[in-house]
């Protein structure tokens, strides 16, 4: 059965940073692109960071550039979502996603429980 599970949401003060986690069981993690995905009250549903495991390619949204990195550990079968000078407009339940194939045009086909993660002016 495939499986994501998240971890490493929580509050923090503006200016602060979260590193969240993302362990894949169940898929065949070297062949997946790793998705981070957001939601906050009220909004849509926004895609934050991802990553080839194929290739390394990776992309972020332009409100995080700079400021979060994403990275895969294949031994680990994880992917962290390093958030950095963290601003309240994060503030959102964070997903991570798996689908299979490269970055563009991913289609994400496994999902996770969310995270919570609050940001505090």
């Amino acid at each position: 059965e495939e499986q994501l599970v998240e971890s490493g949401g929580g509050l923090v003060q503006a200016g602060g940073s979260l590193r969240l986690s993302c362990t894949a069981s169940g898929l065949s993690f070297d062949e997946y692109t790793i998705g981070w995905l957001r939601q906050a009250p009220g909004k849509v549903r926004e895609g934050v960071a991802c990553v080839s495991n194929r290739n390394g390619d990776t992309y972020y949204t332009d409100s995080v550039k700079g400021r979060f990195t994403i990275s895969a550990d294949g031994a680990k079968n994880t992917v962290y979502l390093q958030m950095n000078n963290l601003k309240p407009e994060d503030t959102a339940v964070y997903y991570c996603a798996a689908g299979p194939g490269p970055l563009g045009g991913v289609s994400y086909d496994y999902w996770g429980q969310g995270t919570q993660v609050t940001v505090s002016s």
